[in-house]
């Protein structure tokens, strides 16, 4: 009856709340027209040429080299720079896109994962009045509209609950997500709807009980940010645009009008990073989207200029699919120090952030171990106490750059709005800067527009409004059924290739390499976690992957879900591709080194083996230590004092398992903490320790040690996966 009390409460009071929020809406709507997916309907009909087969990374390279001159050329290969090559090419103009790394290899591929148009930013409207965060929300949410619409194997829309734990809250949250789905309007993907206790903990049983009132639970979508990013590229590089990635920009090129004396950027020299030839890309127009970058590239225009952007890192969090429900996701509205946590269901996994930390830029950003600490605390607020949050459970970390727009007023970044700015400068370079993902295709009909008035060019308005993306146009819920009985692929693998390439998962699967079992037929997985098969690697290159970092990171997205799986994948993937390009075996050792560090580094893996070192603590009762020596014994027979793999190898064999030596040795390298090739009795009580605090699990050696303990009289199998290490 309570809940039902205040439940009758809160619609009486957000009747007035709605009521503002709508004469903002019709106030805003008056002031500015609105561009609506309702309008699409009646647009008129669009067809342009598409190569059905891509030009290969080659071809793209001789078309930037050989054409006398493209209208616009575009610096980046983000969300934002392959949308306006899209947007430009879609307009019938002589389109071309050079990125220094990979597409998507910075902050497009290190999002939240969701696209969404901003509760945080309508709160702000709401309590502020304030029109132009009211649009800002407006139009994410109509470009949410349109990205679930021309990808629909990529995105999909996602429930997120809100738990509440006080009364007076309920009416609160419930105005402020009911004005979220009003300013939607028409583009509301569901309506938001309230939960008793009973029913949130039923969804969500891995919530805290305790105080929970009940929770509101709204809609936004979420999607693959790496591979959307790379099939808006694809697409534009199939509608004509010469696109190339690792290609870098040396300095802009510029020449003096003879009738006015002003100085025009007018291209850029360019560097093929792969092969170190140098080159010029003429063009009418130079369109700067290059994100963090954004200020580094206006200075090579004018080397006075002031700075527009703000760095802000926001660092993520990977963790086991248990810890949250297979389609809901949480988000926590005010953390400790005010900011927004989400956690929310990702490719089998749970992903949690984000943090908002001023930074400086940095084209590798490392997650600080401070910020995967704070993001494990806050989880663990909101998790039932029987959830363990253990620090050994985060599968993999990183950090994304935001560039945000300065606010001058502003005192720290967490009060800056992601909207966004053009600017054209006295030399015609147009720079976009700032804003969201979710708005990257308005962003980016916005930068060509100001070019296009600005050098005067004969285009008509946007077209990218309803223009599906690669993959997209035959796609079918149930597309994965077709690739499982004409391929016999895996069910869970059908799935995932349907979901990543959408369409042409058809042709992966035709590239698929018979495994030589009754089932499945077709598909070699690259490790036995995750539905990535070896067919990916040779397809990647056709989307022009050329290192293994692009493979393991942005054309599968191993690395964002689990470091270790990614590492070993490597050797299977840095094969393949050495035999598709050709690669010596220096190449292949370089690429194999590169891609360790991009691991350890900038995926989180360094913090993760910090959690056992020469140094860790040794925190264990008496009867817990001596358990463990008697289990060290049942190894070390001989009582040296440490272990190797002969030792571990020959009471594996004492039980009837067979392990090969190399296997072995990674397993004890895991633990061998000064690296002399040995684990010590410290270095085997040092991960016990750990393991019973939570900073590591998933420890093989443990779950081996433990497991053979066991069963050394039974003679039972031993599991060996990487998900066992239980002490």
């Amino acid at each position: 009856m309570a809940f039902r009390r205040v439940v009758k409460g809160t619609v009486l009071l957000g009747g007035g709340a709605l009521t503002a929020v709508f004469g903002i809406a019709q106030l805003a709507d008056y002031r500015k027209k609105q561009v609506t997916l309702g309008c699409l309907a009646a647009a008129e009909p669009w067809r342009q040429h598409i190569q059905y087969e891509l030009p290969s990374r080659e071809a793209q390279l001789l078309t930037l080299q050989n054409t006398k001159e493209f209208d616009i050329l575009i610096i980046g290969g983000g969300a934002t720079g392959c949308g306006c090559a899209l947007d430009a090419v879609s307009r019938g103009l002589k389109t071309a896109l050079v990125e220094r790394e990979d597409f998507s290899s910075g902050t497009s591929s290190r999002s939240t994962k969701l696209i969404h148009g901003g509760v945080r930013y309508l709160q702000k409207a709401i309590m502020n009045l304030d029109v132009e965060q009211y649009r800002l929300v407006k139009e994410a949410l109509q470009e949410r509209a349109n990205l679930l619409e021309i990808a629909p194997h990529l995105s999909s829309p996602l429930p997120i609950m809100l738990p509440v734990y006080k009364w007076w809250q309920m009416p609160y949250y419930w105005i402020g997500i009911k004005a979220y789905d009003l300013v939607a309007g028409s583009q509301c993907l569901k309506n938001s709807y309230v939960l008793s206790k009973s029913k949130a903990l039923e969804l969500f049983p891995m919530l805290k009980k305790d105080q929970l009132v009940g929770a509101i639970v709204y809609y936004d979508g979420q999607h693959n940010d790496a591979r959307m990013n790379l099939a808006i590229a694809l697409t534009a590089a199939r509608y004509g645009a010469a696109t190339a990635n690792y290609t870098e920009v040396l300095h802009l090129l510029k020449k003096t009008d003879p009738e006015s004396g002003k100085v025009h950027v007018c291209g850029a020299r360019c560097k093929d990073v792969l092969t170190e030839q140098e080159f010029d890309v003429k063009a009418k127009c130079v369109i700067n989207a290059t994100g963090p970058s954004t200020d580094s590239v206006r200075r090579m225009d004018n080397q006075e200029v002031e700075n527009i952007c703000q760095p802000s890192a926001g660092v993520h969090i990977v963790m086991p699919g248990y810890y949250s429900p297979d389609n809901m996701g949480l988000l926590d509205p005010a953390t400790s120090d005010g900011r927004v946590i989400f956690f929310l269901p990702w490719e089998k996994m749970t992903i949690a952030g984000t943090t908002d930390t001023p930074t400086e830029v940095t084209h590798h950003p490392i997650p600080r171990e401070e910020d995967i600490n704070f993001i494990l605390t806050e989880v663990r607020n909101y998790l039932s106490t029987d959830v363990a949050v253990r620090r050994g459970d985060v599968q993999a970390a990183w950090s994304g750059i935001r560039p945000l727009v300065i606010d001058p007023n502003s005192k720290d970044t967490q009060s800056i709005a992601r909207n966004h700015v053009v600017h054209v400068s006295e030399s015609g370079l147009v720079t976009i800067a700032g804003g969201k993902w979710t708005t990257y295709r308005s962003m980016a009909e916005e930068a060509v527009d100001a070019a296009i008035k600005a050098h005067n060019f004969k285009a008509g308005s946007s077209r990218t409004i309803g223009l599906v993306l690669e993959g997209g146009n035959d796609w079918t819920p149930t597309l994965y059924i077709r690739l499982a009985q004409d391929y016999g692929l895996e069910i869970e693998v059908a799935k995932h290739l349907a979901s990543a390439y959408g369409d042409k998962a058809l042709e992966v699967a035709k590239i698929a390499k018979v495994t030589g079992k009754r089932w499945p037929i077709v598909g070699r997985r690259l490790v036995s976690e995750f539905p990535y098969i070896e067919a990916e690697v040779r397809y990647a290159i056709k989307e022009y992957a050329c290192t293994a970092i692009d493979v393991i990171s942005r054309r599968t997205r191993l690395a964002f879900l689990n470091v270790q799986a990614a590492e070993e994948a490597l050797p299977r993937i840095v094969e393949i591709m050495g035999k598709e390009l050709q690669w010596s075996e220096q190449k292949k050792m370089e690429e194999m080194e590169a891609a360790k560090q991009f691991l350890y580094y900038e995926m989180g893996y360094k913090a993760r083996s910090e959690q056992l070192t020469d140094q860790s603590e040794i925190s264990l009762s008496t009867s817990d230590m001596d358990r463990y020596k008697k289990r060290f014994h049942k190894f070390d027979k001989e009582k040296k004092g440490f272990i190797t793999v002969v030792d571990v190898q020959r009471v594996l064999e004492s039980i009837g398992v067979q392990m090969d030596a190399n296997t072995l040795h990674e397993i004890l390298t895991e633990v061998d903490v000064n690296k002399n090739g040995q684990v010590e009795l410290n270095e085997f009580l040092q991960l016990m320790s750990a393991v019973q605090k939570g900073y590591v699990s998933s420890s093989r050696l443990a779950a081996i040690m433990k497991t053979a303990e066991e069963n050394l009289d039974q003679r039972n199998p031993i599991p060996v996966d990487r998900s066992g290490g239980g002490v």
